[in-house]
């Protein structure tokens, strides 16, 4: 969900910027500025450092045992083109999207706030549904001791932050920018 509506703003921002190309239009202007700032955060802070997060980690865990992430029973309702389509391509497109188009990262503080909250938010999101409904949308997180699920979930914030740094240090290298 996170990169369809980051591509979509991308496809707005680049629509907006070709219909007010010539047009002296100063809120036009403004709006465009508001909408490309959208769409860098939505780039730096989620895209890519979740986006890098999930290919890495799916298929790391995938490769170990699919069992603890992906379990067989699904390929009889979610066929391998739309597995692919959640947890290969994000890469190669976030990575595409980012050689191909400058993008303006936060304050560095800004930045990892943000990252540490979207991480924060969507752990009290798994923990919330697994204490309604009694299963982990994550089959892993069922073999789990409460202990290691909290070393875990801290982990994968950590590494969260880490593609964060990452993203920030690719785009600047790639657009040759210092700060």
């Amino acid at each position: 969900v996170i990169q369809a509506v980051f591509f979509g703003i991308c496809v707005l921002t680049d629509l907006s910027s070709l219909l007010t190309k010539g047009n002296d239009s100063q809120e036009q202007e403004r709006q465009l500025k508001k909408l490309i700032a959208l769409r860098d955060w939505v780039m730096a802070v989620l895209a890519f450092p979740v986006g890098v997060f999930v290919v890495t980690m799916f298929w790391s865990i995938y490769i170990y045992d699919r069992e603890l992430v992906y379990p067989k029973l699904l390929d009889n309702f979610i066929p391998a083109w739309l597995n692919h389509g959640m947890h290969t391509t994000v890469l190669p497109f976030v990575l595409i999207e980012m050689r191909t188009t400058h993008h303006q990262y936060p304050s560095r503080s800004c930045g990892l706030a943000a990252v540490c909250t979207f991480a924060v938010g969507y752990i009290l999101w798994v923990c919330w549904i697994h204490h309604v409904t009694g299963v982990w949308v994550y089959p892993l997180l069922e073999h789990l001791s409460p202990g290691v699920k909290i070393i875990f979930f801290t982990g994968v914030t950590v590494i969260i932050n880490i593609f964060y740094l990452v993203g920030e240090v690719l785009n600047n290298y790639i657009w040759d920018t210092q700060k």
